[in-house]
């Protein structure tokens, strides 16, 4: 029926031209007008490696969109970020999730996410959002942990602050994610810029240095694998991680046998964005939509060990007991978006060589 109707139509238009000589074409489009948002039946979704919702959320999505859904997770927030970086001249997806607001500013400024508002962002997350590229989903506190058993069982205080790491009894204790790999690795190079200064960072890591703090790819081998405290029962009672890791260790007893070190925290905050070159803009704009949607929200926390932006969702009651509360996280320091790469690289020369 479309087929013939279109034939049909066609030759209404031939005899009109051929009896009018007044009717015209169709205008173009006025210049600089944008173009259509792309759509295509797939859409790639890139995330970091911490990425994770239900099963049962995720298939909803799949239902209400119609979309062929697929996720890629090149590796932890930084890895993600300069993939995008290194790929933008022939995109790997369509929307990103998990740079965070250490990284947010290379991506801005590398144009690697496309301007998108969505009305699903909650007023009171409007603080957080850096530019009209990103979108703040979630937001968590970056701090040093301590496996409290092995402080007991060696008669040891648990350090407070930073300066307690330099201390000879804490000597070979501490795992931490490298900064140039990992988002949670640079935001506490962040912090330790926010609370010595610049240079005076560099003398702050230069003594943890020599006081043997050991440097990983990311978050994941450093508290999965290197931390006695979780399930890769490693060596290092101290690693960094985040201010709720430790109501996701509580065990059978109802007791949490790891601390967050509350002295030592820096702000994490989490965005999505369109991908820019998507193939399937519409598709990347729903996916953010969900992301602030009640159903994801309310996952968060559970599933990603992240404090929710929207100020309805609930909060899980083990981090009423066991998740530390930071009144009074370390600063990011002003110039992070500018000089970030600059410290990358100093660390780097300074702590690995």
């Amino acid at each position: 029926m479309f087929h013939q109707a279109k034939v049909a139509l066609a030759a209404v238009s031939v005899a009109v031209l051929a009896g009018c000589a007044t009717t015209s074409a169709a205008s173009p489009p006025a210049p600089g007008t944008p173009a259509a948002p792309t759509q295509s039946r797939t859409l790639t979704v890139l995330t970091h490696d911490s990425f994770a919702l239900s099963d049962k959320v995720i298939a909803g999505f799949k239902k209400s969109s119609g979309y062929d859904v697929t996720f890629v997770a090149p590796g932890d927030a930084g890895t993600l970020v300069n993939q995008l970086i290194l790929t933008k001249d022939s995109p790997l997806g369509d929307v990103v999730f998990g740079i965070d607001n250490t990284f947010a500013g290379r991506a801005i400024s590398e144009g690697i996410v496309s301007p998108y508002a969505s009305d699903s962002l909650p007023a009171a997350a409007a603080d957080l959002t850096p530019s009209d590229a990103l979108t703040p989903v979630d937001y968590g506190d970056v701090c040093l942990n301590a496996d409290k058993r092995y402080f007991a069982a060696h008669d040891l205080a648990v350090p407070a602050t930073l300066d307690d790491l330099t201390k000879p009894e804490y000597a070979n204790l501490l795992v931490v994610p490298n900064p140039a790999s990992s988002s949670p690795g640079l935001a506490f190079l962040a912090a330790t810029v926010g609370a010595k200064g610049d240079p005076g960072y560099l003398a702050y890591w230069t003594a943890l240095k020599a006081n043997g703090v050991k440097v990983v790819k990311g978050w994941t081998e450093a508290y999965t694998v290197e931390f006695s405290g979780s399930s890769g029962k490693g060596s290092r009672p101290l690693v960094l991680s985040y201010n709720t890791s430790p109501a996701y260790e509580v065990g059978k007893d109802g007791t949490a046998p790891t601390v967050a070190l509350t002295q030592t925290c820096f702000r994490q905050v989490e965005y999505a964005g369109v991908v820019t070159g998507a193939q399937n803009e519409v598709g990347a704009r729903q996916f953010i939509d969900f992301l602030l949607s009640d159903a994801v929200q309310a996952e968060i926390p559970e599933q990603m060990y992240m404090y929710p932006v929207s100020p309805t969702a609930k909060l899980p009651e083990e981090w009423t007991k066991f998740a530390a509360t930071v009144t009074e996280p370390i600063a990011a320091p002003a110039d992070l978006a500018t000089k970030r790469d600059a410290w990358i690289k100093a660390w780097t020369a300074t702590v690995i060589g």
